[in-house]
């Protein structure tokens, strides 16, 4: 899968093939665990990680959510990360911080086995395919209904809610789609298996709020700000099908989606069926900070030497 030689593990680096687990994990039986999706892009000065403190922020409250205490701080997290970076010999890389119940007893109350950490990085291209930034994706609205918030607690990454996003994307790839987009019980638009969605329409930025049992995604709140800073009206709304159907630009946003056209919706083109203009502008902005060239935004990024 990678050239990456070690993995994170508790404060120490082992080589890729040692780090393993005890087949009765709690966390591989009942889930409870939570993880991240980091990048760091190859700059001019070396790899740089983008947003690694809110990241890991987010990280520690979404074991909070869960009601458990990551035994490593935020420096700790992103140190140990820059120390895997560069072991790892790594010029860009997809990071994969992930925290978890191990292994002492069965039984659905985890609270008496070991909290176990972990950091994996490896190259990592375009998740949704090479053409994809470019040339956008065709999506479909899976069947599947969004987990809300009376179920698990969406603004958590938690392992557990990804089930739900295994069965919609599963659903639509069988169909011949890239990508699932997920409404909640009320019918509304929440978001993809692992993307935050955006519409523009008359000139306005638009994407689901917070309440619609959604990940408040960190390169989503990204793109927000710097649709602002491009001049353009923002806001977070409820949005319906009809909405994305008859939006004049339709993207996702993710770490590992990074900002993907869609211009296909339910077979249905998405206006022309082309990325649109202000899609572009906010891509290349988007991309010209995480690789190091737009020095307004460069306290987003973390450095090996920093």
């Amino acid at each position: 899968m990678n050239e990456s030689r070690y993995i994170w593990k508790n404060g120490e680096l082992l080589e890729w093939e040692k780090a393993t687990t005890h087949v009765l994990t709690h966390s591989l039986h009942y889930g409870s665990s939570v993880f991240e999706g980091i990048r760091a892009y190859e700059t001019e000065k070396g790899p740089a990680i983008f947003k690694a403190k809110d990241h890991y922020d987010r990280l520690h409250a979404s074991a909070k959510a869960y009601h458990f205490k990551i035994p490593f701080s935020t420096d700790e997290l992103i140190k140990g990360t820059q120390h895997l970076i560069t072991e790892n010999k790594l010029n860009s890389c997809y990071i994969r911080p992930l925290t978890y119940f191990g292994y002492n007893e069965m039984g659905i109350m985890p609270y008496k086995n070991p909290i176990e950490t972990i950091i994996a990085a490896w190259e990592w291209g375009s998740y949704l395919g090479n053409d994809a930034i470019e040339n956008g994706i065709r999506c479909k609205v899976s069947s599947w209904q969004k987990i809300n918030q009376k179920m698990l607690p969406p603004h958590a990454k938690s392992s557990a809610n990804y089930a739900n996003s295994i069965l919609a994307k599963k659903e639509i790839q069988d169909q011949g789609y890239d990508e699932a987009i997920l409404l909640n019980k009320n019918q509304n638009v929440a978001e993809g298996p692992g993307e935050n969605i955006f519409i523009i329409k008359d000139n306005i930025l638009k994407t689901p709020s917070t309440d619609q049992d959604l990940l408040n995604g960190i390169t989503a709140q990204t793109i927000l700000q710097l649709a602002e800073d491009l001049g353009m009206k923002v806001t977070r709304t409820t949005l319906s099908l009809d909405d994305l159907l008859n939006a004049d630009e339709l993207f996702l946003t993710g770490t590992a989606a990074e900002v993907t056209p869609v211009i296909e919706l339910n077979d249905q083109k998405i206006a022309n069926g082309q990325r649109g203009e202000k899609t572009k502008a906010l891509q290349d902005l988007y991309f010209s900070i995480v690789k190091g060239q737009n020095a307004d935004y460069s306290n987003w990024l973390t450095y090996m030497d920093q």
